[in-house]
């Protein structure tokens, strides 16, 4: 039995269950989106937004890569964000990292991976990953605790890195300076628990929060 046939096979389960419990879910749901909100995260099996969320079809625009990363020339992040606010008009964006992050895992321990000698997309991403992190790294070796509670800190250290990429953004601050309300969330999700906790939250540029 190949991967596909049981997928299939749920997908037409899911389809009928669907219009079973409303003859017009497809209908409703193939109108243009209207989505709430820009979800950023990370592209780990574990961590589907839709589902943690327990949001519908249509709540929820996602853009995911390894370990939530925003980068400046990632054309890829670039674009769903500026497609998000300029034409899907979201008021909030959520991003959110995970506990036990693989890519965040792979940045801390590079230098001693196969991965450092290698010169390919994902070790170029791992690096950059590392390069942000470099802080974080420094601090978290200095200071005694245990490998799970020195991860869980850099998942969230990476999460306060990624956010401060976010809100310095040109299409984020263009919506902010074009009076739009817009709310960015930063967020870390326990795989152990199933629950989201809130990091930080930020609704208008850094400097108009200072004045």
């Amino acid at each position: 039995m190949t991967i596909l046939k049981p997928l299939l096979e749920r997908n037409k389960s899911w389809a009928d269950t669907q219009c079973q419990c409303d003859p017009h879910y497809f209908e409703n749901t193939s109108q243009p989106q209207q989505p709430h909100s820009l979800w950023i995260g990370c592209s780990d099996s574990r961590v589907p937004a839709e589902v943690l969320t327990g949001s519908h079809p249509g709540e929820l625009f996602v853009h995911r890569n390894i370990a939530n990363m925003v980068v400046e020339d990632d054309d890829n992040l670039q674009s769903v964000l500026q497609y998000a606010l300029e034409y899907l008009n979201v008021s909030a964006i959520i991003l959110c990292g995970h506990y036990g992050c693989g890519g965040v895992q792979a940045a801390s321990a590079l230098p001693d991976m196969p991965l450092a000698a290698q010169d390919n997309a994902l070790s170029r991403r791992i690096r950059l990953l590392r390069q942000a992190l470099s802080e974080s790294l420094s601090q978290s070796s200095s200071t005694p605790v245990d490998e799970t509670a020195r991860q869980k800190q850099l998942v969230e250290a990476n999460v306060l890195t990624q956010f401060a990429n976010l809100v310095v953004a040109e299409p984020v601050l263009q919506r902010w300076k074009e009076g739009h309300q817009l709310d960015v969330f930063g967020c870390v999700y326990d795989l152990h628990t199933g629950h989201l906790k809130e990091l930080m939250h930020q609704s208008a540029p850094e400097y108009a929060l200072e004045t």
